[in-house]
């Protein structure tokens, strides 16, 4: 959401992703960010121009993107850590997802997140936030 909305936090996210070696997400990130750009049309702090922009890019973007896919696997694990840490289903599903990048690198990836718990379970699992 923070790369193709201007909010709290953009300036940050854009400069982490631009000098970034590689950008991953979940596949479930496409999904989160088209309902946050709607819910965000819906209560009038995104035009219709601007939210047809927002998923343009993201559309754009996506093909750039190493995606985890949500498999059996990463699934497990979310179920696993939203019981761990108390995340939401989505968080937990970021958070497995990045967990399960850094053992397919072999290497720590950094992890984006402004949100207290889920950044609070990263730093426990070793990402670098």
């Amino acid at each position: 959401m923070k790369l193709y909305v201007r909010e709290e936090g953009s300036g940050v996210v854009r400069s982490h992703v631009a000098s970034a070696e590689l950008v991953s997400t979940s596949r479930v990130a496409y999904p989160e960010a088209c309902a946050a750009f709607a819910r965000r049309h819906r209560e009038g702090g995104l035009g219709a121009a601007g939210l047809r922009r927002a998923v343009a890019a993201l559309d754009r973007d996506l093909a750039a993107l190493v995606v985890i896919e949500l498999d059996e696997m990463v699934a497990r694990e979310a179920g696993r850590l939203s019981e761990q840490h108390a995340l939401r289903g989505f968080d937990a599903i970021h958070l497995a997802s990045a967990l399960t990048l850094g053992r397919l690198l072999g290497s720590t990836p950094a992890f984006a997140a402004f949100d207290d718990r889920l950044v609070a379970a990263a730093v426990a699992h070793g990402l670098t936030v």
